[in-house]
């Protein structure tokens, strides 16, 4: 007999307290900033261009004892070099290229994306986006030339590295 009564009791306060619930306003998610002016696209990446970007890519990742695949694609995504270091993971082939397919056709690094995740905007994955830092743009002549990704270490080591190999080109 003190199961109906339970029941009867439970149920009384969960309609009581539904009239509070139904009035707490959700709290909304912090705006992502926007992302600044993506410069234009230019001619695309030579071969020469990305052996230097892709040579200081690997220069830091081997000061930092780190293995790691590196892709450096035109804007258009095509690539143009790829180099997987000895010791790095066969995954990071797919997701090197992917980080540097998502910054070249979206103007803008994928640690953008990243944080837009973080901050509850979803969109930029549904597009196809990679939404993990690693991913950089090449800038030749305030141009973009392509992008570089790299892949092999945590989001963070990934993009540290991609962001000297940018810088290589500038």
């Amino acid at each position: 007999m003190l199961r109906p009564a339970f029941a009867l009791l439970t149920l009384a306060g969960a309609l009581a307290a539904a009239p509070a619930l139904a009035q707490t306003a959700p709290t909304p998610a912090a705006p992502i900033a926007a992302p600044p002016p993506a410069p234009p696209y230019g001619q695309p990446v030579t071969l020469a261009q990305a052996k230097v970007a892709a040579a200081a890519a690997e220069a830091e990742a081997r000061k930092q004892g780190w293995s790691m695949v590196i892709v450096v694609v035109e804007p258009n995504g095509a690539l143009v070099f790829s180099e997987k270091m000895d010791g790095a993971q066969y995954g990071s082939n797919d997701v090197a290229r992917r980080k540097a397919e998502t910054s070249a056709s979206f103007r803008r690094p994928t640690a953008y994306f990243q944080e837009a995740v973080k901050g509850g905007t979803l969109n930029a994955i549904f597009t196809g986006a990679l939404a993990i830092d690693g991913g950089e743009l090449l800038i030749v002549d305030g141009k973009i030339a392509g992008a570089i990704g790299v892949s092999g270490g945590s989001g963070a080591q990934d993009g540290s590295v991609a962001r000297v190999a940018a810088a290589a080109l500038k």
